[in-house]
């Protein structure tokens, strides 16, 4: 059988299925049924008519509707709404004899707020369905009613051909008669001029307004109700082809071949050997997976939010963003780096460690130390009165190449040390004076409360550091990279807890992408809160979104808390998209970008083989991931940020 029977929930006029589908030949149902595409592309078969759905978009087959399903996504989701039609026929007369469309033919149709609405109807029936929270066959009940109204007042067949039917009443409920009369009696003798009768109306004017507002003229509106009534003929009984013609009643066979070919581009024979297969083998070509539908509440939590009977564990944090909001304040990006003792910069090593963090942050002036010191070779000679600056020039020009202002900490060092510094340089390098008296003050660094601690190496530096920028306003200052000392006391050789940017082995740590984090942010602040702020830039947006927000500086030292975060989930809506966006997604928690968390995976080394080396390097940067946002009315993003984590979307018009 090509019909199937609904079974619905027990006392309840619904039933919900999550499914896989690739393929599911030619059949129809007694119910009406509501696609709902959760993930991926399905094409929908109706009738003689093919659409493309995609991710958030939806699909109204009414009762014994004809339609098929394809597609080539291994990985779709669809959740399917079956609906009891008796349910609506007590509250609304003519439910039974009521068509509903969607349109899914034009790009962003479906973000409008009557499609937005259902989705969020679908949702609520859906949870309630879940929960079974106390009541809920009579909330269940309630909300399908009003959205059936729903349907009723926004997804009307006429609608669908004719809007302006919505604000004429009376127009409305005469083609509605008409198409009544027409679907009921399809298979009789019916004529133009009968209907015209009863409709008090010339046959001339109603022939007009029925091609104005079906798209179609009377007897091809008639024929195509007819040969679509066919094809359940043709492939749910053995009658022959004359047979089935005269049922759906056209007056010959040539008539029906006729009218069936310029609907279905083929003739009814060619209809039912294409498609039209034994019981056996029609089980066989359906291929699709069934889920829990409790799966689709990870892609409904949008539409549940204002929902005042949805329960959550954690509390979502909605946030309703106007992409042409005027920016209320600049952002002032990280642009200091202290580059510690600046003899490491001798080292080649070294070097490739500052230079990515430029390609990557690219901070403006560099705290230069220890750049007078027997390290850097300056003194030659007898009483040390013979100056030698060729690892200073060295290293001079590498900080000019990396576009970095040195503010040199001269402290304890000699006057005419200072003196032959300045006269040796001054021609080279202009603004020399003021590296030696740069007013460091003025850029308000902050620096670690202490140089050693093992909370350093740890994820929890993130959204402590973008928390001191965003939230704090406090220019926290880190080092390039862990420098080990004489006193070091060490139990392993990558984490002592310094407070660089690197190891002193090389390994990028979570406050390296915390920095690299900010500075990707753009220029103007539309929006900034707790655990969150939102930036824009000449090539497009930037949301940036950490927990824990407001992080204490003295409890970050003493790790008071740290063992008490939980998950933060953030629902995030865009409004006012001007174009499509290419979002890029940067997540950075403990599986994803902190290799502190990965040493202690691997068992805590003292020593790291080229092996585990190797495996750190790679597999320590954050997760970053790719999608296209196609500009909607309102374009969601859900996400969850772990304990201690960052996640930043880039949203890019190029």
């Amino acid at each position: 059988m090509r019909k199937e029977y609904v079974e619905f929930i027990k006392d309840l006029p619904i039933n919900i299925k999550l499914a896989s589908i690739k393929n599911y030949p030619y059949h129809w149902k007694d119910a009406l049924e509501i696609l709902f595409v959760l993930k991926g592309k399905i094409s929908i078969g109706v009738e003689a008519e093919t659409y493309n759905l995609y991710e958030r978009e939806l699909e109204i087959i009414n009762p014994n509707e004809v339609y098929s399903i394809q597609s080539k996504d291994e990985d779709n989701l669809v959740l399917i709404l079956q609906i009891d039609p008796q349910f609506f026929q007590m509250y609304y007369d003519d439910a039974e004899d009521t068509f509903y469309y969607t349109n899914s033919s034009k790009d962003n149709i479906q973000e409008e707020e009557k499609y937005y609405q259902l989705r969020e109807y679908i949702a609520v029936l859906l949870y309630e369905a879940i929960s079974k929270l106390d009541d809920y066959e009579d909330q269940i009940e309630e909300k399908l009613l009003e959205m059936m109204y729903h349907l009723l007042n926004n997804f009307h067949y006429l609608f669908y051909d004719e809007e302006s039917l919505k604000e004429d009443e009376i127009q409305l409920e005469r083609y509605h008669r008409i198409m009544k009369y027409l679907s009921n009696n399809y298979m009789n003798k019916v004529s133009l001029q009968d209907i015209a009768k009863q409709e008090f109306l010339s046959s001339q004017y109603l022939s007009y307004k029925i091609k104005d507002v079906f798209g179609h003229g009377f007897n091809e509106y008639l024929n195509q109700i007819r040969v679509e009534e066919s094809t359940k003929l043709l492939l749910d009984s053995d009658k022959s082809i004359g047979e089935i013609s005269e049922e759906v009643g056209f007056s010959h066979v040539r008539y029906f071949n006729k009218h069936f070919k310029i609907h279905y581009n083929c003739t009814p024979i060619q209809y039912r050997k294409k498609n039209k297969v034994s019981e056996k083998e029609l089980e066989k070509q359906k291929n699709l997976r069934l889920f829990d539908i409790k799966d689709s509440l990870e892609y409904l939590h949008e539409y549940l939010l204002d929902y005042e009977r949805f329960n959550f564990d954690n509390r979502i944090y909605k946030l309703d963003l106007d992409l042409k909001q005027e920016p209320f304040r600049e952002f002032i990006k990280p642009d200091i780096i202290n580059l510690g003792d600046i003899s490491l910069l001798l080292e080649a090593e070294n070097r490739k460690v500052l230079k990515e963090i430029q390609q990557e942050i690219g901070f403006k002036y560099c705290l230069v130390n220890k750049l007078f010191s027997d390290d850097m070779d300056i003194y030659k000679g007898k009483n040390r009165r013979f100056i030698n600056w060729t690892r200073v020039e060295n290293i001079l020009e590498f900080l000019r190449d990396l576009k970095l202002f040195p503010i040199i900490n001269k402290g304890g060092t000699e006057e005419y040390i200072i003196d032959d510094f300045l006269k040796t340089f001054s021609n080279e390098y202009e603004n020399i004076g003021q590296w030696l008296d740069y007013p460091i003050n003025e850029l308000k660094p902050v620096f670690p409360k202490v140089d050693i601690h093992q909370i350093h190496d740890t994820l929890s530096m993130a959204p402590y550091i973008i928390d001191s920028y965003i939230s704090q306003e406090r220019r926290l200052v880190l080092n390039m990279m862990d420098e080990l000392t004489k006193d070091t006391i060490l139990d392993n050789e990558s984490f002592f807890g310094g407070a660089g940017m690197f190891t002193a082995n090389y390994l990028n740590k979570p406050s390296f992408y915390a920095y690299k984090f900010l500075s990707l942010l753009g220029e103007d602040i539309l929006y900034k809160g707790e655990g969150y702020i939102v930036t824009r830039s000449e090539g497009g947006y930037q949301i940036l979104l950490y927990n824990p927000p407001g992080i204490n500086e003295d409890d970050m030292y003493d790790f008071s808390g740290q063992d008490k975060q939980k998950d933060k989930k953030f629902s995030i809506n865009l409004y006012n998209m001007t174009d499509d966006f290419q979002i890029t997604k940067y997540e950075l928690n403990k599986s994803y970008g902190s290799v502190y968390d990965k040493w202690i995976f691997l068992g805590k080394p003292e020593r790291l083989t080229m092996e585990n080396w190797t495996l750190l390097d790679n597999y320590v940067h954050p997760n970053v991931s790719f999608y296209f946002g196609k500009k909607s009315t309102v374009f969601n993003i859900l996400t969850t940020i772990k304990p201690n984590g960052c996640i930043l979307y880039t949203l890019n018009m190029d």
